[in-house]
Order: C-alpha cells, then structure tokens, then sequence
C-alpha cells in the first residue's frame, strides 16, 4: 500500500492523498478504534477541531488529540455529515482545506459503523459475519423481523455508496477495506448504485456465504461491467474464494509485474484466434507480435495461446484483480 502511495504520489499527488485518508481511516476501523480515535485521526489529518453528535451528545478532539469543550456550533463548517442519529463535521475559521471532504466522508463511514454496532436492529454487518455462530445471526435476524429461511442475496458497493431504498445496509470492514452490505430480500431491490456485485441466493442465516461472494464480485467490475453476478462465475468463485491475496501465486505475481503494454499484447494474444489476428487487432506487424509472443512465453513459464497455458492465464488474470486493495471497487481498473 505503501509503495502504491508513493507512486501515485509521483503521477497525481491529489489522488496519493486521497489513498492515503482512505487508507488510514480504513486502518483506525479494522483495528476497533471507538470514537475518541476516530476523531483524533480526522483532527491530525485536517489539522484541525473534529467533532460529532450522536443522540445528542457532542464530543470533539483537536489535532493533538485533547478534547475540546464550549460552544462548537459558530465554527461548524460545510465539512459535515449527517445521519438520522448522529452528525460529524470539521471545525474551520476560513475555507475548508483540500481534504476535508473526504476526511469527513470517511469520519462518517466510521461513525456509522460504530452506530450499527451499538444497535442490534441494524446488526446487518453481524448478520454478514461468518465468526458469528448461527444462533447468534439467528437472533439478529429475528431482530430484523427477518424469517432465517427465506431467500436472500447480499450485495456489495463502495463504502461511500448510497444507501438503497429501505433495505436493510450496514458498512462492513473487508480485507478490502470499507465496503456496503445491503440485504436483499427476495429480490426487491431495484437500481442499486454502481459499481456493486451481487452476491449468490441463500437462506438468511447463510448471508456471509452470499456476502463473501458478493465482495468478489464487486472486485472484478471495471467500467465496461459495473455490474457483476457471482453466480454468473461458475466454478471460477470457488477459486477465487479460496483465494488468500496476501500470498498470491507466482502466475499472479508473473502478471502483476508486466507494464500496461505488455499486459495489452497478452490480453490479446490469449482472446485471439491466430497470433496474425492479434496483430491486426493490436495495430503491430505480425513478425513483431511473433516475437512479443515468444518473449511472453518465456517470462510466463508456459505458452499464453496452449490450451492450459489460456487457463493459467484466465485464473491468474482473474485472481490479479483479487490481488491490489487500492484497487477496489473502482471503475476503469482492469
């Protein structure tokens, strides 16, 4: 993550910082920071007084972490966030700074978080929790008025996506970092958000199964496929599942290290129907394509264009995208 930062720094510092918030609050969550720490981590990076009110109860912490007291209303800014039960905001004299609207995005995400976590009725970030016991997703789901065998998908979208309708949604930490689970009960939600992956059909008190699906499916829409079914994957979702991206396999590694150009000529190397398609598909001289096509071969280990050498390929390429956290979730990125 560290070198991904820097090289976005170097290409588009606005967009290494904004990896870097994210990265940062996604840490603080993972690790069960309350709200003291939460705070203090939005007052470092903003450089300045962040503070929320949940059911009335205004708590604030300045950039050195101490706590804040008096009146805060005549120095709330348009940095702020809002929720039926709680609002969380930044404290400026002057205009707000470059990033305080994602500092407060994520504050937000992390409130809420904290929020459904505090409240069993919106527990659906237990209900997806595969270390919960049955018996307890039971309860939960009784709580929701949910009947634990009717038929359910869960779906999966960027954290900072918007609630759907009134289905029931909670945000979820991932090894992904924040994502949106939204419960969809027989069907009946319509037009979610893009990107999202859908994921497979269970009974309610099986929701981690569809969940788990539901993330991997996420992970592999890109601009041309905002949307993605996990069912639609077949056999290939229990590869992915067993998936651990912090150990990826050396094909995986193989591609990660390959420039975007080379990267292009593969992709189309294995889709084409003759290595001479490819070169009028890839705009190159056949001869030169030939020898790009040897050169792949060796750096690889096996043949991209054999049958099994195209199932390499596919696997690997398929779990490369299971691979980047930074990635997640966000269009364009193949």
């Amino acid at each position: 993550m560290h070198q991904l930062v820097g090289r976005l720094n170097s290409l588009d510092p606005q967009a290494g910082e904004t990896l870097r918030i994210v990265s940062y609050f996604d840490v603080l969550i993972t690790r069960g920071a309350g709200l003291d720490g939460l705070l203090r981590g939005a007052a470092v990076l903003s450089g300045t007084v962040a503070g929320a009110q949940i059911r009335g109860r205004v708590t604030r912490r300045d950039p050195d972490g101490h706590p804040v007291t008096g009146h805060a209303a005549g120095r709330r800014h348009g940095s702020r966030r809002s929720h039926a039960d709680w609002v969380v905001w930044l404290e400026r004299d002057g205009e707000p700074g470059p990033d305080d609207e994602m500092i407060v995005e994520r504050l937000a995400l992390g409130v809420e978080l904290l929020d459904a976590r505090r409240s069993p009725e919106r527990g659906i970030d237990a209900v997806v929790d595969r270390t919960r016991t049955v018996a307890e997703r039971t309860a939960l789901l009784a709580e929701c008025r949910i009947d634990p065998a009717a038929p359910v998908r869960v779906l999966a979208t960027p954290a900072d996506a918007p609630e759907i309708g009134e289905a029931p949604s909670a945000i979820v930490p991932t090894r992904y970092g924040l994502l949106r689970a939204t419960l969809d009960l027989a069907g009946t939600v319509r037009r979610p958000p893009e990107p999202v992956g859908f994921g497979t059909r269970v009974r309610a008190d099986r929701a981690p199964e569809s969940w788990e699906a539901a993330v991997v499916a996420l992970r592999l829409t890109d601009a041309s496929t905002p949307a993605v079914e996990a069912a639609d994957l077949g056999a290939m979702l229990l590869l992915a599942q067993t998936y651990d991206p912090e150990h990826p396999h050396e094909d995986v590694r193989v591609l990660a290290r390959l420039d975007r150009r080379s990267a292009d000529v593969l992709r189309t190397l294995v889709e084409a129907d003759s290595v001479r398609s490819a070169a009028a598909e890839l705009g190159m001289h056949h001869s030169t394509v030939q020898a790009r096509h040897e050169a792949l071969t060796h750096t690889l280990g096996y043949d991209p264009r054999s049958t099994v050498g195209r199932m390499r390929y596919i696997a690997a390429a398929l779990l490369l995208r299971l691979t980047d956290p930074a990635t997640a979730a966000r269009p364009g990125h193949a």
